[in-house]
């Protein structure tokens, strides 16, 4: 019997132990947006209506989740009409036509992470773009075009649209598009 009671007191002073030391420990907060922070509302401040996501044109997803990250497969400048913005800057695209395209291709990526998510809140941060600009050989302004994606995710997330980025050139893209863009996006649990 009076091991028994040895037991139940180790085990009892073991509990008590556990509970002061699970109540002092630092609660996992749950993250969520601010209430201010509405980029669909940022987006009809600015006129702008989200057409229906491109489809995937092979054997890819628009859109892959891994954890809190959504890698975005990459969108060319597609009108709501089907047409696309194609050529090559530096012979016949100008850099304003390709700054409009990348803002069109922003809009679409957008489209795709509104599919996704249901609700643009739901976008902690742009993390990565990686911008591929259709381009004439001695074309070296791939920057000045991928800003028309980079200015409207800024105008939408607001320093949450800030990212890390490459804009490259390249000989060609598929349909002959001036640019697509990918990108990696992190999203609230």
């Amino acid at each position: 019997m009076e091991s028994m009671k040895k037991t139940f007191y180790t085990f009892s002073t073991l509990a008590l132990i556990l509970t002061f030391i699970v109540g002092c420990a630092p609660q996992a907060k749950v993250e969520a947006p601010e209430a201010s922070y509405d980029p669909e509302a940022k987006l009809e401040a600015l006129q702008i209506t989200l057409p229906a996501p491109p489809q995937p044109v092979a054997n890819y997803v628009n859109g892959v989740r891994a954890g809190n990250l959504i890698f975005l497969a990459g969108k060319g400048p597609k009108r709501a009409d089907g047409s696309e913005i194609t050529g090559k800057l530096g012979q016949d695209v100008s850099i304003e036509e390709g700054y409009e395209g990348a803002r069109l291709t922003a809009i679409n990526q957008l489209s795709v992470l509104k599919e996704m998510l249901g609700d643009l809140k739901k976008v902690k941060r742009i993390v990565k773009v990686l911008g591929m600009v259709n381009s004439d050989s001695s074309f070296v302004d791939q920057p000045k075009v991928v800003n028309g994606f980079s200015d409207l995710m800024v105008e939408v997330f607001g320093d949450r649209g800030r990212h890390a980025r490459a804009a490259v050139g390249m000989a060609s893209l598929p349909r002959g598009q001036a640019v697509e863009i990918e990108l990696v996006v992190e999203v609230y649990p």
